[in-house]
């Protein structure tokens, strides 16, 4: 054991990884536990329906109409904004900045105009309760107070601002925490544990941006702003990579992150209340894990790029190594010991989640330890390749859900969500480790 401990330490990759990561490692860290804290005020104060409701029904509602039109532009302004930088075209970097921020702050408008328009459908049939509908366009102001989120967000991570996007997500977390925790000891209500979720997106909001601005004033000038768009030559070739990175998480928005909304849709908002719960405790797990996705996905393609097949499997094993000694570690206490800490930390009335957790944890666990099968078939070339066999296992997911969900509620989801998990990331694994392995075998023969 401390011999394979030595040979990780002395691995170069490997120690690059991490030390990318550990700025939001750290901060997601502190989240996770903070994020935990207000949980557990969150579910005491409201009980299982006003919690199912609050953060499994209203907050996804709101979080996928905006991400529905989003386009991911933080991953459009990653690529074209170093490519400007590196070809010292400050200006074009300007225009298109704007430009982006522009489109952003666009679309964000008519996501919320959608959210308006639909909130009485989403009271009526998600929350079964029409008086609920003023609640989910209160909240739905969350849309407006993360305006160029996406934009600020591509500009900290282009300019390797991680410290300052970890200090965007401790600072939200600190502001949700408080305010819940205050509404908590006053006796407060619905309302206020939105509004105390809504400010603290509001801050994260206007904290990214302040620092966006700042590093953009840095590296551009502080006229950058006045850059004429007309000096980015298309305008197409940007606003179609932002859609077709969009497909994917838009995918991924209908197949795995609508689960809440599908059981308050055929079921009730206690059930969605115990499912939110079981997910939110599996954040714990999840959160640390997360930052090694895109410092993994960085050295991934440097090392196939160069062609060192045993070098990226090499990495590869010591990714998932370490994040299975936090997941199992993690995870197994919380399987062993939920049906206890539960009831204790969140109330009696919410250990029917027990089950759920236990279920969700092999598939979020699976997807934790193998957080790099979609970026290395990315890094080989082969973008469409998840992209399909998530379409393809997410239909086969849909169709269960529709059938097993009303049957066996909450419970019949964590399965069906954790089968999805097994299923389509196995299928990514193998494919991209075959790959690999032929293209190693295929340079020996040459």
């Amino acid at each position: 054991m401390l011999d394979t401990l030595r040979s990780w330490w002395q691995d170069r990759l490997l120690r690059g990884v991490i030390r990318n990561s550990s700025y939001l490692f750290s901060s997601n860290t502190i989240s996770a536990g903070l994020s935990a804290l207000q949980g557990i005020f969150a579910a005491r104060l409201l009980g299982a329906g006003g919690y199912g409701l609050v953060s499994g029904t209203i907050i996804v509602f709101a979080s996928n109409i905006n991400r529905l039109l989003s386009f991911r532009m933080s991953e459009v302004v990653v690529k074209y904004l170093r490519q400007y930088l590196a070809e010292n075209r400050k200006d074009r970097a300007g225009a298109f900045i704007k430009g982006i921020a522009l489109i952003e702050a666009l679309t964000s408008v008519v996501a919320y105009l959608i959210l308006v328009l639909v909130a009485p459908l989403a009271a009526r049939y998600l929350a079964k309760d029409e008086k609920t509908v003023t609640l989910f366009i209160f909240y739905g102001l969350a849309i407006f107070a993360t305006l160029i989120f996406e934009t600020s967000t591509g500009v900290l991570q282009a300019t390797n601002r991680f410290n300052r996007l970890a200090l965007v997500n401790l600072i939200q977390s600190v502001v949700t925490a408080s305010l819940i925790f205050l509404a908590f000891i006053t006796r407060r209500g619905i309302m206020e544990v939105l509004a105390a979720y809504l400010i603290g997106k509001a801050c994260a909001g206007l904290t990214i941006v302040v620092f966006a601005s700042g590093e953009l004033n840095q590296s551009l000038g502080s006229g950058w702003w006045r850059s004429p768009l007309r000096l980015i030559p298309d305008w197409r070739e940007p606003i179609l990579f932002a859609v077709s990175t969009n497909f994917n998480g838009t995918v991924n928005l209908f197949v795995r992150d609508s689960e809440t909304l599908l059981i308050g849709l055929f079921r009730s908002q206690t059930e969605v209340g115990y499912y939110r719960l079981a997910q939110g405790v599996i954040n714990m797990v999840m959160l640390p894990i997360d930052p090694f996705i895109g410092p993994t996905y960085a050295e991934i393609t440097r090392t196939i790029a160069e062609r060192q097949w045993t070098l990226t499997k090499q990495l590869l094993r010591r990714v998932s190594g370490i994040s299975a000694i936090w997941t199992l570690s993690v995870g197994g206490i919380l399987a062993i010991f939920g049906w206890w800490i539960i009831p204790f930390f969140y109330g009696a009335q919410f250990t029917p989640a027990y089950s759920a957790l236990v279920v969700l944890l092999i598939g979020y666990g699976f997807a934790n330890i193998f957080q790099w099968n979609r970026p290395l078939l990315l890094a080989l070339g082969m973008p469409k390749y998840p992209l399909i066999v998530a379409i393809l296992v997410g239909l086969v997911k849909t169709g269960l859900t529709v059938g097993l969900t009303p049957i066996f509620g909450y419970q019949g989801e964590a399965f069906v969500l954790t089968g999805y998990f097994l299923a389509s990331i196995s299928i990514n694994i193998r494919r991209g480790i075959m790959v690999i392995d032929h293209r190693a075998i295929a340079e020996i023969k040459a």
